[in-house]
């Protein structure tokens, strides 16, 4: 995802120039990872640009913050105002959201308690490179690194350090000529993607794994659970062993930047005939078609970003 500037940034109250937003190089984040942050899409409509799941992606931040102990200094209404702001400032038919709270400068060491919590929202432009990559899917592979233990990094929370764990797992799958890792919990069950949920179907049924399997209780997974049983497809949360990714029928990945995405492929093997399944391109279509504001809202997931 290449940066492209914009003409503002929120930062900590106040609407900045881009290239004003900076911290300096001994601001606690950089060094201990004391930050959280949130991933958000605002789609092109035909009433212009339209936010999902907004106030869902904000309680996830403020939640994520309570877990790592960063006490966000404004309240979940000024978080969503100040999304809402940046995006008119910027005036994108679309764009990638990245809100991010985190210490800032003051002091050194392993706590904190000298450096002030600060908060960031920036907008720009998402530009998809792999977009066959919606029609066709993708090749994964099972990771060599496993997901944390759930009494060693929060899971729960979107949290600056657990993104090495993810670092790691994608980079190893690269190298191993894949797209994207899968990564197992500590048990030895699918846990999830790199930052992404997954999502199995076997004999018409959706299977994902739990959030006690140490997956990020994502956004993307949660529209799409609730898509499934519109149409009356069974949905169950529970423990997958590695297997089940060899015998599924079709796989596909959730996520704000992956959107719903096939997999076709685990470790080589094809997943049920090596392509987009029909449960996988009904439940794609029927996201795309409201969140481009196509069809109907039906759950209240869009929130205008222009009045009038």
């Amino acid at each position: 995802m290449k940066l492209i500037p914009q003409p503002k940034i929120w930062w900590n109250g106040e609407l900045v120039a881009w290239d004003k937003a900076q911290v300096h190089v001994l601001t606690h984040a950089m060094h201990y990872a004391s930050s959280a942050f949130e991933g958000i899409r605002a789609y092109a409509t035909p009433r212009g640009p339209a936010v999902v799941a907004l106030d869902a992606h904000v309680e996830r931040l403020f939640h994520s913050c309570k877990i790592v102990r960063l006490p966000i200094p404004y309240s979940p209404a000024a978080i969503r105002t100040g999304i809402i702001d940046t995006i008119r400032a910027n005036a994108p038919d679309a764009c990638y959201i990245r809100p991010l709270v985190y210490r800032g400068y003051g002091a050194l060491g392993v706590w904190p308690d000298e450096c002030p919590v600060e908060v960031a929202i920036a907008t720009f432009p998402w530009i998809r490179k792999d977009e066959a990559a919606l029609e066709h899917g993708i090749d994964v592979g099972v990771s060599s690194w496993r997901r944390m233990a759930p009494d060693t990094l929060p899971a729960m929370a979107k949290c600056a350090g657990n993104y090495v764990n993810s670092a790691l797992a994608v980079s190893e799958a690269k190298q191993r000529g894949f797209h994207e890792a899968i990564v197992l919990d500590v048990g030895g069950c699918v846990s999830e993607g790199t930052g992404q949920n997954i999502f199995l179907v076997h004999k018409g049924k959706l299977s994902t794994p739990p959030v006690a399997s140490s997956i990020l209780a994502g956004v993307t997974r949660t529209l799409v659970m609730q898509l499934a049983r519109d149409v009356d497809i069974p949905v169950v949360e529970q423990h997958l062993p590695r297997e089940t990714l060899y015998t599924a029928d079709e796989a596909f990945l959730t996520g704000t930047a992956a959107e719903v995405t096939p997999i076709r492929s685990v470790d080589g093997l094809p997943v049920g005939d090596g392509k987009r399944g029909p449960m996988t391109k009904a439940l794609q279509q029927s996201f795309f078609s409201i969140v481009r504001g196509q069809a109907e809202d039906r759950h209240g997931w869009l929130t205008a970003v222009r009045t009038g």
